[in-house]
């Protein structure tokens, strides 16, 4: 009973940094996990099925407020699976405890990143959609050089410790993607990258690589969070760096964006 108790501390403390920031629901659960005893395989497997159950909610809930271009979607699933699998083989064939100390690296970088990402200022775009087409259809404007590497990589490190958006997200900002765009289309793509990497653990290591019950326990964690990670949308203006037009999709319950 403690263990799953911890467990749902997990998923609670991974949904409130993830639904405050936009990332981080890997890397914090992650840690957890890891120094709650669980094996790297397991810790792997149980974040990314919890990633799957969270990121189609996440997803159905982009695309409700037109925070996706499909374009984009594609160019970070298809690279990221790839990546998911890589991960996945490396922490499969590795013994876990010759692996752990370079998980808990692997993880710093990655908490380092996620602060490096709220201190460097993002550039803005004026206009960030192509104009019409004859059928009305509107393409995503941003730096397209390394998307696909950067959602490689991502899928590596999301393989290996359920990292994906620390990896991506930053990326996309910095290549000019609107922050809507950026979080919906990575949470989107996050769906494939997760299930492929949690199935293929699965897959080779048998039950023996996916435990139910802490699955269970991270979403129940996770959705007591939920509602309180969305408190800090409501509180804190958006970028001021950012241009606001009549495409400006405003979040329910956030109030008025300054």
């Amino acid at each position: 009973m403690p263990g799953l108790l911890l467990f749902a501390v997990a998923g609670f403390a991974a949904s409130l940094v993830d639904g405050a920031l936009g990332m981080g629901f890997g890397p914090t659960s992650s840690s957890i996990l890891l120094v709650s005893g669980l094996a790297p395989t397991v810790v792997s497997a149980s974040v990314n099925l919890a990633k799957v159950a969270t990121g189609v909610v996440a997803a159905l809930s982009h695309w409700r407020f037109y925070n996706l271009d499909r374009g984009l979607v594609i160019n970070l699933a298809v690279p990221g699976s790839l990546g998911a699998i890589v991960g996945v083989t490396l922490l499969a064939s590795i013994e876990g405890a010759t692996l752990r100390p370079y998980l808990a690296i692997l993880l710093t970088i990655i908490g380092l990143r996620i602060l490096v990402r709220f201190a460097r200022p993002i550039e803005a775009r004026e206009h960030h959609l192509s104009p019409p087409d004859a059928r009305g259809k509107q393409t995503l404007i941003y730096d397209k050089s390394g998307v696909s590497a950067a959602a490689f990589v991502g899928g590596v490190t999301n393989g290996m410790i359920g990292a994906w958006g620390p990896v991506v997200t930053p990326f996309l900002l910095h290549r000019g993607v609107r922050p809507n765009y950026a979080i919906g289309c990575v949470n989107t793509a996050e769906v494939a990258v997760a299930t492929t990497a949690s199935f293929s653990l699965i897959a080779s290591l048998g039950r023996s690589g996916f435990n139910g019950a802490v699955v269970l326990a991270m979403l129940i964690g996770g959705a007591i969070a939920a509602p309180l990670a969305a408190w800090p949308c409501c509180c804190s203006p958006t970028h001021a760096n950012w241009p606001r037009g009549p495409d400006s999709v405003p979040r329910p319950g956030c109030g008025r964006s300054t």
